[in-house]
């Protein structure tokens, strides 16, 4: 016999802020515009109910590839939102989880409660449904946060990058400009790159070395104590 419990229970959603780098080196965001009520036609956070059946991750994995068409990324919880009004329709309870794509090689294909879906720079945001501009905002804060002592911006690189793609991500999500030389000395001494022995192609200015980040090394070094900053 199953259990039965005494106090009502809230509903229980995931959100996902989806963060991408354009080739302009701007940071945007990925938002779905709302098919159904309540906030229908209004932009969101792409996101939905959690089933009986599934974790909240594996949630949070299909709204998004559900809506948005995105799948296969970087995906990590970034904090539970429980204001007791921060959905008109009932008391629910939302876990947030942050990702990181690779903007170019995401190809978008709203579906199932999203009429559509887009990215947007986080500079120029169209007001939001819900409580998602203060999820926004949580989750732009952690990135800027953690970026600095874990190597999650490869994510939003190509696989193959320039040391000057490199320094350009770090400076839009921090916000600030590095110095050229004091970057690279610092990145090429914690030998995680691999240089690919290729030169970029098809550019207007002078070609630049591509490089790959070496995520096994990194997780060996990691496994020893390694600390990662920038």
């Amino acid at each position: 016999m199953p259990h039965t419990y005494e106090f009502p229970r809230p509903a229980l959603t995931v959100d996902c802020v989806v963060f991408g780098l354009d080739e302009q080196n701007l940071l945007k965001v990925m938002l779905i515009k709302r098919n159904l009520t309540p906030f229908r036609d209004e932009w969101a956070l792409p996101g939905g109910f959690v089933r009986i059946s599934e974790s909240l991750e594996s949630a949070a994995m299909r709204e998004l590839h559900e809506e948005t068409g995105i799948e296969k990324v970087f995906l990590e919880q970034l904090y539970t939102f429980g204001d007791l009004n921060r959905d008109p329709r009932d008391r629910v309870v939302t876990v947030a989880y942050y990702a990181l794509v690779n903007l170019a090689e995401q190809k978008i294909r709203p579906q199932t409660d999203a009429s559509a879906a887009a990215w947007f720079p986080i500079s120029d945001l169209p007001p939001l449904a819900f409580d998602h501009d203060r999820i926004l905002a949580t989750a732009i804060a952690r990135l800027k946060g953690k970026v600095r002592y874990e190597p999650i911006g490869f994510e939003l690189l190509p696989k193959k990058f320039t040391l000057s793609q490199l320094q350009k991500l770090y400076e839009t999500v921090l916000n600030t400009k590095l110095d050229k030389r004091n970057f690279r000395k610092k990145i090429l001494s914690m030998d995680l790159l691999i240089d690919l022995n290729e030169m970029q192609k098809d550019v207007a200015h002078r070609a630049a070395k591509l490089y790959r980040f070496d995520e096994q090394k990194y997780r060996k070094l990691k496994q020893r104590g390694f600390n990662f900053e920038i």
